[in-house]
């Protein structure tokens, strides 16, 4: 299966769809993402905003899912962005925290305010 993520016209992931890789498949065999937006453009009515996908990041450094960006300069899938203080990381495009999650074992979750981990007890 071929996985495709229909975007609106901001290029925020409304839904994930599948298509079977024959209807990607050109006359020689070789795979096409043209031939899988085709074939939704037709499925779908006219729907011209789709960009494939990929569970297993092969493509678009991200699997798409919804309320996700696409962004054609990256060619990316992006998570919407958890907090306001933290900062994409242009080689995954995920999110990071401007301070590294502690490594002591202890679990902790983010707290905005405090622009710091807090330990969870």
């Amino acid at each position: 299966m071929a996985y495709f993520a229909k975007l609106d016209e901001n290029n925020i992931v409304l839904e994930i769809h599948s298509v079977h890789n024959n209807e990607l498949l050109d006359a020689n065999g070789v795979e096409h993402e043209l031939l899988g937006y085709a074939f939704l453009k037709n499925w779908s009515g006219g729907y011209q905003y789709w960009k494939q996908t990929s569970f297993n990041g092969r493509i678009r450094k991200n699997p798409a899912g919804i309320g996700y960006r696409y962004d054609s300069v990256r060619d990316a899938f992006i998570p919407p962005k958890p907090y306001s203080s933290w900062i994409l990381d242009e080689d995954t495009c995920q999110w990071k925290s401007p301070i590294s999650y502690p490594t002591d074992g202890k679990i902790y979750i983010w707290d905005e305010t405090t622009i710091a981990w807090i330990e969870q007890t």
